[in-house]
């Protein structure tokens, strides 16, 4: 049985719009279950905008069956997640999410689906990712792994998902029993993934993501990568709500790959060295602070110095 994809959805139409657009063109699209999650309003500002995704949302046709779940209130993107997901593990055991931003490649599902079966039983795999930043290493596989899962199109199991992991005071009495965990989990997952951590847990922002890194982080388990993106985000514009900069993940589109239909994956599951210090220089305070100087040159037109610092990221 394929998995059902699970899209969250808010107030961006335009966004909407391309990513089930992309999605219907997938090779399994007609065979899959959509359940589409659309979040309530935050203001009267959004209420008009959301009334016009709802709107499109019940157009939509191309998939096995399509059900939408229309919030009252705004639940805001983790709640929205965590309670949409663990729902629909709880009546399929397994689940694609895919977020309104997301445009994916015609064979992701098929990606998702085979890595779904395969790893099924390797429980060190927590979940299964569609993006993948530039990694320049390659191997026999198509895929690589890593602790610091990703939120660009991503699957796991009933089996590997609990909501009480991203329980804020559970996690919160972890970290204040052991103060070697905050180190630790830097080192393993990146620079940056503390203080996201800390601001997730204390209310400075609504993300679930990092608390499902830190939960692979606990568990000593994976994210299964594909070895070149499957799933591009336009989501980094004035209309996003976690996303108004610019995209500071590299990702190569390869044409052959995108076009697979199997995939070949790899049972000894484990984190290549050279592959592990690529990965983390997306997430270093060098690596930012580059990204940022590109953006502000991008804006000033310091052509010169803005090609040395691409030949640097």
């Amino acid at each position: 049985m394929l998995a059902p994809i699970c899209l969250f959805t808010y107030n961006r139409l335009a966004e909407t719009k391309e990513t089930v657009e992309a999605l219907k063109k997938n090779l399994l699209a007609s065979e899959s279950h959509l359940l589409v999650f659309s979040d309530g309003a935050k203001n009267e500002q959004a209420q008009e905008k959301i009334k016009g995704v709802r709107q499109y949302l019940k157009t939509i046709e191309g998939f096995k069956s399509i059900q939408i779940f229309e919030a009252s209130e705004n639940k805001g993107l983790a709640n929205s997640i965590i309670s949409g997901v663990t729902n629909a593990l709880e009546q399929y055991g397994k689940v694609i999410v895919l977020e309104d931003d997301l445009t994916t490649a015609p064979n992701f599902l098929n990606f998702m689906n085979q890595a779904l079966d395969y790893y099924e039983t390797i429980d060190v795999v927590q979940s299964i990712n569609g993006f993948s930043p530039e990694i320049k290493k390659q191997n026999m596989f198509d895929v690589f792994y890593h602790t610091r899962t990703f939120p660009w199109g991503w699957a796991t199991w009933k089996d590997r998902w609990d909501a009480d992991i991203f329980s804020k005071e559970k996690i919160k009495k972890e970290i204040s029993e052991d103060k070697t965990i905050l180190m630790n989990l830097q080192n393993t997952c990146g620079s940056d993934i503390t203080k996201m951590l800390l601001d997730s847990i204390n209310d400075k922002n609504d993300s679930w993501y990092v608390r499902w890194v830190y939960a692979h982080f606990r568990k000593q388990t994976v994210g299964v990568y594909p070895k070149y993106a499957l799933v591009n985000n336009s989501g980094f514009n004035e209309n996003g709500t976690h996303c108004k900069a610019i995209n500071p993940y590299k990702s190569v589109n390869d044409t052959d790959f995108r076009n697979k239909v199997q995939f070949n994956f790899n049972s000894q599951v484990r984190i290549d060295p050279i592959i592990n210090k690529q990965f983390l220089r997306y997430f270093s305070k060098e690596y930012r602070v580059l990204i940022r100087l590109k953006l502000l040159l991008e804006k000033g037109g310091l052509k010169i110095l803005l090609d040395d610092i691409k030949s640097k990221i």
